[in-house]
Formats: structure tokens, C-alpha cells, sequence
């Protein structure tokens, strides 16, 4: 089966470290998404530290298991790199899938936890990680080896499907 299809978001980690080859090797997919005009206008911090990841489970509502992942990656935004204006919002998403579908294919678990545009998420990781203020947290990915395994589930619509006109 594809890996789009096994693709699952994974909020359960066991305790074992994942590898720096491993983590490089799924930031290297995310930069190989398509992106506007080539533009390529993300950054990407890798985060280990134990307190800090409880900060960002604290910081994010809905990232508690940021406190448990053996690695968090913050995907950023820079609207400077921009070539054609207004699309690093598309860019960064792109690279969030490709960095999920690669882990998935390593057999990593990972989840996406959305950070822009929620002002006050992104202002707290500004702070918490000292981000410039041209950079956009856009999302946080906590990151590890599967502890749950969730059910596989088919989200064809024939229905949303529109040929010609609606």
C-alpha cells in the first residue's frame, strides 16, 4: 500500500531516540517540496531539549505530546526568500507532507501540529526560540518511533469530485 494511505498522525512515541541521520534525511524531503517560483522560503529547527519540548507542550493546546517526542521540528517561513509574493504559506505546508510521508516511510511517527496563524502561538515561539521577527513559525512536528497504531481509513469522497462544472 502507497505511504500517502499508511500515513497516520502518531501522538504516542516509545522511548527511544531517533537518530540524526534520520531526522536530516526527512528535513531533506521537506525541502524537496514544490514550492512557488522555487522559492523555498523555510527554515527548520531541530528540538531535543526536554524542557524546551515542555514549553511548546505548554505553549500549544493541542501539541501535548511535544513533551513525550524524542525530537520536535518547528517548520518556519521566511516571507523574505519570497520570489512570488504570498505563497510560503502553500510552500510550508508542502514541506510539512513531504517531511510526514518521509517519516512514515522510515517508520517514524509524526504529527502535525499547526502553529500560524494563531498570533499568540506564533509570538510564544518567537520567544521561546528566539526566531526573527521576519520568520513565521509556521508548524510544530513532534517526531519519534510509533507507539500506537492507528487505523487506516479510507477518505475517498467520490462525491467532493467535480468534473467541468460544479
Amino acid at each position: 500500500m502507497s505511504i500517502i494511505y499508511r500515513r497516520r498522525s502518531i501522538r504516542k512515541y516509545q522511548k527511544k531516540d531517533v537518530p540524526d541521520e534520520l531526522v536530516k534525511e526527512i528535513i531533506r524531503a521537506a525541502m524537496h517540496a514544490p514550492s512557488a517560483c522555487n522559492q523555498q522560503p523555510w527554515h527548520f529547527v531541530v528540538i531535543r531539549n526536554e524542557e524546551t519540548k515542555k514549553k511548546i507542550a505548554e505553549i500549544h493546546p493541542h501539541a501535548q505530546m511535544s513533551a513525550e517526542a524524542p525530537v520536535v521540528i518547528l517548520v518556519c517561513g521566511d516571507p523574505t526568500l519570497e520570489k512570488c509574493k504570498g505563497y510560503w504559506v502553500q510552500d510550508c505546508s508542502a514541506a510539512v507532507e513531504n517531511l510526514l510521508l518521509r517519516a512514515t516511510e522510515l517508520g517514524l511517527g509524526a504529527v502535525w501540529c499547526g502553529v500560524h496563524p494563531r498570533e499568540e502561538r506564533v509570538k510564544a515561539f518567537r520567544e521561546l526560540l528566539g526566531i526573527p521577527e521576519h520568520v513565521v513559525p509556521f508548524a510544530i512536528v513532534p517526531v519519534g518511533y510509533p507507539a500506537e497504531q492507528p487505523a487506516q481509513v479510507d477518505r475517498f469522497k467520490p462525491e467532493r469530485i467535480h468534473y467541468e462544472k460544479w
